[in-house]
């Protein structure tokens, strides 16, 4: 049941609820404001939620990019290193990165 739906329903529970005599009224009506009421708490806290949800999938993808360029830079460091300790020096690092 959407928004709509719900809002429509509670609104035909709360005519009927009217046209009741007034004895029966008053506990009928609390609960159907209850009802509402825990309703928009809920639609919040589902707001928020999902609010927190987006906010972490970017937070996610902000961690891969680094774990990503992290590794490229371990690499490319690590090809340096092995040329120093095969050659004693190191040649062009940026003519070999540009092979990957």
């Amino acid at each position: 049941m959407n928004e709509k739906d719900f809002e429509q329903k509670l609104g035909e529970l709360m005519g009927q609820i009217a046209s009741l005599p007034e004895s029966e009224r008053g506990e009928l009506t609390q609960l159907a404001e209850e009802t509402r009421t825990r309703h928009e708490r809920m639609r919040k806290t589902i707001s928020e939620l999902q609010e927190s949800l987006d906010y972490l999938r970017l937070s996610v993808k902000y961690l891969v990019f680094d774990l990503e360029a992290t590794r490229r830079e371990n690499q490319y460091l690590r090809k340096l290193l092995d040329r120093q300790q095969g050659n004693g020096r190191a040649s062009d690092p940026e003519a070999e990165q540009g092979g990957d």
